[in-house]
């Protein structure tokens, strides 16, 4: 299918700190009133400032406020809502928490922050996504995790199966709300918000504040306090450009090309279709390139392997669809290529929202025919 945008939303410089909001960092992580445990863990990590995020949203979310965060993504979300969320467990363990992500890898590496932050608490989670054994998470959630973290389809599963209950959770973070309405769970999340305890603690997290997503918001929060901390857009700092080609042949070829070069160290290039992955992740194998590739069909374990390899550097390029557009913290992306044109442009902008990164310049390269 065609992409309709207009192609020259393709091209654009990068124009780095452009119209950047200072936002004054008015805490360091020692100032927050948190157990010394969790405080010792986190500067332990080398966190000692927090980000702007943070900085506004913890204080807030401690004195059992509903919070809106709006802020770009990489900006440290996920700790904004873990750290309080975990203090206030040690505070009360009656209280459970519910974190709700779009994706199975935005799920896990929630997870993965939460071990960090955790660490020594006695405090324990349950990861409930698609494409991992149910019966083990089943088992799993009859022991009265403190938090489960997990992806929309698979919470809700559980819940016709009867054993996951929405009313024990307090606590409710949706992260990446924006995205969750994109991949058309809007009626799934209001199931949810409507089946949760109606004294309980909201807290929204997005990249964009649309229509939808501000409906969730007014329906199913109180009082909110609202914070944005979005700086400038994550295009801002993307060299983009178009390559033209006349064929599918002629796109591989350059394709090759490209790779070839020494600045081309590490890319993620997206396809539309699960089978385009695959098979453009074959062929780049087959020409000798480090290769793998992510999508909807791959287990659980298969896109944990693929992940790992592509962050730790043992790839030269990672092949996926969109479900590796949104959320995924991967540094030093070199370039993004879009071999396959995006659906919209939203789906454009989080594609290439995976290089220039924590203030770098990056590139993102779109074949047109």
């Amino acid at each position: 299918m065609a992409s309709k945008i207009s192609h020259e939303k393709y091209i654009s410089s990068a124009v780095v700190n452009e119209n950047i909001v200072s936002c004054e960092i008015k805490h360091k992580f020692s100032d927050f009133e948190i157990d010394e445990r969790i405080k010792a863990t986190v500067i332990g990590h080398g966190y000692d400032t927090p980000t702007p995020i943070q900085d506004q949203a913890i204080p807030e979310i401690l004195l059992g406020r509903d919070v809106v965060g709006i802020a770009n993504t990489g900006t440290g979300k996920t700790a904004a809502f873990l750290i309080p969320t975990l203090n206030k467990i040690l505070l009360d363990r009656t209280i459970r928490a519910l974190i709700v992500a779009p994706t199975r890898e935005l799920a896990m590496q929630i997870e993965d922050e939460f071990r960090i932050f955790s660490r020594g608490l006695g405090i324990y989670s349950t990861l409930c996504i698609g494409g991992a054994g149910l019966d083990r998470q089943i088992a799993n959630l009859r022991r009265s995790p403190n938090i489960v973290i997990g992806t929309v389809g698979r919470l809700k599963d559980l819940n016709n199966n009867r054993v996951l209950n929405y009313s024990d959770y307090k606590i409710v973070v949706l992260d990446e709300v924006d995205r969750m309405v994109d991949i058309g769970f809007i009626q799934d999340i209001r199931k949810i918000m409507l089946a949760l305890p109606r004294e309980r603690q909201s807290l929204f997290f997005s990249a964009t504040l649309t229509p939808e997503v501000s409906g969730i918001i007014r329906d199913f929060s109180k009082n909110p306090i609202n914070i944005s901390v979005k700086t400038q857009e994550t295009t801002k700092n993307v060299e983009q450009d178009i390559i033209k080609v006349s064929s599918k042949e002629e796109k591989l070829a350059k394709l090759f090309e490209m790779l070839k070069k020494p600045d081309f160290s590490k890319v993620m290039i997206f396809g539309r279709t699960k089978w385009n992955v695959e098979k453009l992740a074959n062929s780049l194998m087959s020409a000798g390139f480090s290769a793998i590739s992510i999508h909807g069909n791959k287990s659980q374990g298969q896109r944990m392997r693929a992940l790992s390899l592509f962050k730790e550097g043992k790839v030269q390029a990672m092949v996926a669809t969109d479900v590796a557009a949104r959320g995924l913290d991967i540094s030093d992306v070199s370039h993004v290529i879009n071999f396959d044109e995006p659906q919209s442009y939203t789906d454009y902008v989080h594609r290439i929202g995976r290089t220039g990164r924590a203030g770098k310049t990056g590139q993102a390269l779109t074949f047109v025919i």
